[in-house]
């Protein structure tokens, strides 16, 4: 076995190994720790769509969290304000929640980037997005909750021999842990195909792209939207999941930790991001079980070690480290 061989191998089992103890986390931790790691999964696919974009195009979105709330928001004005039947509510609210994210993303991304709109601007207007975006659900008070937000979405109901009903906890732990795993494999595959190397060649010189006759406007604006889609079904899934949806999962806080999610799991990995959003959570509840005021000090430190340390985010790190270990000792041999 060549050593690039195993290395593929043992990086394979480190990836089965994680979904393994993703599935089996409420069987050892308890449902409460595994509902964190659950929420946490789903902020996780917003994580998930950021990379698509930013690691897939190299273009910074700083307004994810935009479509994360329209996601959440529009699963829980649906399920709860249009008189539909709590059966099919939910399963339309998610539905609808993902559909306005995309459209929201389609809109303004067809603007932008058919505008020539890249680079800082980009990030500059997605970030004024996001603060806009906050300002309509707190004067759309009416619709929207305002500060209080709104309460009462119903859960996903599924069919059974009593009827349509909500899944148990553990159940409903194991449905949402697949969503997301599901998601990030099939954003995985389509990279990892001839799309991928088509997003790559806009990436390092889309002038170049352009030349070679590929709309690289309409593959940046497929993307973009995608990204915002897959934001919006973990902004669905987790009104659902938790019940209340509220400004917190809309607001330019959500926005920036979602790009340091990205930084620090590795820009372009996909499974990086979602494994850092379930970490650094994790993280932040043992700590501000402490001291709630530390928090913000040691994430602030566990960014800056990041950049200067493994500037290509830790799976990468662990990646190259591991790939230059199995060559040394191939060498030896």
């Amino acid at each position: 076995m060549t050593p690039t061989t195993h290395y593929r191998t043992l990086w394979r089992l480190a990836i089965l190994a994680a979904l393994i103890a993703a599935y089996c986390a409420p069987l050892f931790v308890g449902l409460y720790s595994a509902s964190l790691v659950r929420d946490a999964m789903l902020i996780g696919l917003m994580a998930l769509g950021l990379d698509f974009l930013w690691g897939k195009t190299g273009i910074l979105s700083f307004g994810h969290a935009t479509f994360f709330g329209a996601g959440a928001y529009g699963a829980a004005i649906i399920s709860t304000q249009l008189g539909l039947n709590p059966a099919a509510g939910a399963w339309i609210g998610l539905a609808g929640g993902v559909i306005l994210a995309a459209l929201v993303a389609l809109v303004v991304g067809y603007f932008l980037i058919f505008g020539g709109v890249r680079g800082s601007y980009f990030t500059i207007v997605t970030l004024a997005l996001g603060v806009i975006s906050q300002h309509v659900i707190l004067t759309w008070s009416n619709v929207t909750g305002g500060d209080s937000g709104l309460l009462g979405i119903p859960p996903l109901l599924f069919p059974t021999a009593h009827g349509m009903r909500a899944l148990g906890p553990l159940a409903q732990y194991w449905f949402l842990i697949s969503v997301v795993i599901a998601t990030t494999a099939a954003v995985w595959l389509i990279c990892r195909g001839r799309y991928g190397s088509l997003l790559s060649a806009i990436e390092d010189d889309e002038r170049r792209a352009q030349a070679l006759g590929f709309n690289t406007s309409a593959h940046l604006l497929i993307v973009f939207v995608g990204s915002a889609a897959i934001a919006g079904l973990g902004g669905a899934l987790y009104a659902s999941a938790v019940g209340v949806v509220a400004t917190d999962s809309i607001n330019l806080v959500l926005s920036t930790q979602a790009i340091i999610f990205v930084a620090i799991g590795g820009r372009g990995t996909l499974v990086g991001p979602v494994c850092a959003a379930v970490a650094v959570i994790w993280f932040e509840q043992q700590v501000s079980s402490i001291n709630v005021q530390l928090w913000p000090l040691l994430m602030g430190a566990l960014f800056i070690l990041t950049v200067f340390l493994l500037p290509e985010g830790v799976l990468k790190g662990a990646e190259t480290l591991f790939a230059r270990l199995t060559r040394q000792k191939g060498e030896q041999k």
